[in-house]
């Protein structure tokens, strides 16, 4: 655990009490903090009042009086559509608002950095997609080459709970927008933009919205070295906007899209080789097709920025192409779950949106298609490039019929469940063929979060291959 510093024998309250909010709960306590607490469900209240924590209802009148802050769970809208009323609340009080994510960076550093020989670094990954594999891809890369590494924040541990960091040690964090647009304080060593495309417009009330929460990573800190994907118009402009010169090697931009060139640092992927230029010279190259747990040009994408994250940290190109060869991918981001008389089956759950379920379409040939769900903004068109892939679509949800009427010319078959969407996919398929769960849309229509749709399609596959 990370003890919270700063609010020692201050009143902090602490609305949400899930993964994040009980762990900033305790680290507050462990800080010398008087956390008062507060859930809107009975299961959570009862859960943290069994830990010893003060609740508290924080919507009543006078529940601000004294509080020197309000740290809020990322899923708790405190701008749009519309704030909650607890964050109207302080806010009226004048009490400051932040998150755990601001409590991490305004409490990590410690008088024992003074001893180290190598300070600690942060590594915070943000981009509306691949932004989990490229995280899990930098911390398994660094383990494998020998660096003591941690893996935190939208993935694996929350960022309170990790161990404080030692000497060389390194802080991998993913970090998504809900997260970076309400810390109060954003100051990692490395900051990398993967890539972007519409997202979560309403919590952000627009696509320039969105933006600006991902931006305020590299606008309010300023890292020492930006790693910044532009094959979007926001990446280049936010690459323009952080570099000071062509040669200015600070910002290492990437690319899929096309070779870069110029006087500074960049690292792209084309035809399955992923090349490393500085200053106008090629110093470093890996032939990316061999790489079986990256599937395709998004994961192309998120390796050249996993190799120039750890190449900002020393890490040699040699060492960082092992960590590739031996990574097996994240569960239901492009998961090879079995293969049988040459069918392949993968699972792609995390594909909640049109964008990262183009690219799982445009990474594999004669796909068996399982997708809907709850469809966000905007429609499908945006996967009319990736469509020639699809042999077939197999539509789930409860608004199927409408999402198959949305993939004009594909033949598509209404299934509504996963059980005969696998069912009928697995009748169909052919050698070569790829039955391929990656859904396009949200999976609350029918199943908690994604991962419980990945791990419904994995036991469906699995039981119908043992059968």
């Amino acid at each position: 655990m990370i003890p919270v510093r700063g609010y020692a024998g201050a009143k902090v309250a602490v609305l949400g009490l899930g993964r994040s909010g009980l762990s900033a709960a305790r680290a507050l306590r462990a800080g010398g903090a008087e956390v008062l607490a507060w859930d809107d469900t009975d299961a959570a209240r009862e859960a943290a009042a069994a830990e010893g924590f003060a609740i508290t209802d924080l919507a009543r009148p006078g529940a601000f009086d004294g509080v020197a802050s309000l740290i809020v769970s990322p899923g708790i809208p405190h701008l749009y559509p519309a704030p909650n009323k607890v964050i109207i609340a302080a806010l009226d009080a004048g009490v400051p608002v932040d998150n755990d994510i601001g409590l991490f960076f305004r409490s990590l550093a410690t008088k024992d950095w003074d001893g180290f020989d190598v300070t600690p670094k942060v590594i915070a990954v943000t981009g509306s997609n691949g932004k989990s594999t490229t995280s899990a891809l930098i911390h398994h890369v660094l383990v494998e080459a020998g660096r003591a590494a941690q893996l935190a924040g939208n993935i694996g541990r929350g960022v309170l709970d990790i161990d404080p960091p030692e000497d060389g040690g390194v802080v991998v964090l993913e970090l998504s927008s809900y997260q970076t647009d309400l810390a109060r304080a954003l100051t990692p060593d490395v900051a990398v933009f993967t890539n972007f495309s519409a997202d979560h417009l309403d919590r952000h009330a627009g696509l320039g919205g969105y933006f600006a929460a991902k931006r305020r990573l590299f606008a309010e800190g300023g890292p020492d070295r930006a790693v910044i994907g532009v094959d979007e118009a926001e990446g280049r402009y936010l690459a323009g906007q952080m570099a000071e010169g062509p040669s200015d090697d600070r910002v290492i931009r990437i690319s899929v899209d096309r070779k870069l060139s110029g006087a500074g640092w960049s690292v792209f992927a084309r035809k399955g080789f992923l090349s490393e230029y500085r200053y106008g010279r090629q110093v470093g190259s890996i032939d990316l097709r061999g790489v079986t747990g990256l599937p395709g040009s998004h994961n192309h994408q998120n390796a050249c920025a996993a190799y120039a994250a750890c190449r900002t940290l020393g890490l040699a190109p040699r060492v960082i192409e092992a960590g590739l060869h031996s990574y097996a991918g994240l569960p239901h981001r492009s998961q090879r779950v079995a293969e049988k008389d040459g069918v392949i089956f993968v699972n792609d759950s995390k594909a909640t949106n049109v964008d990262s379920a183009l690219k799982a379409l445009q990474a594999f040939e004669n796909i068996r298609w399982i997708c809907g769900g709850l469809e966000k903004d905007g429609g499908l068109g945006g996967l009319a490039p990736g469509l020639a892939h699809v042999r077939k679509a197999y539509v789930i949800g409860r608004e199927a019929a409408q999402f198959a009427i949305g993939l004009g010319a594909v033949d598509a078959e209404v299934c509504n469940t996963m059980a005969e969407a696998v069912t009928r996919a697995m009748r169909d398929a052919e050698s070569g063929d790829v039955v391929l769960l990656a859904p396009a849309a949200a999976s609350f229509d029918q199943y908690d979060n994604f991962e419980k749709r990945g791990e419904d399609f994995m036991a469906q596959v699995r039981a119908r291959l043992e059968a």
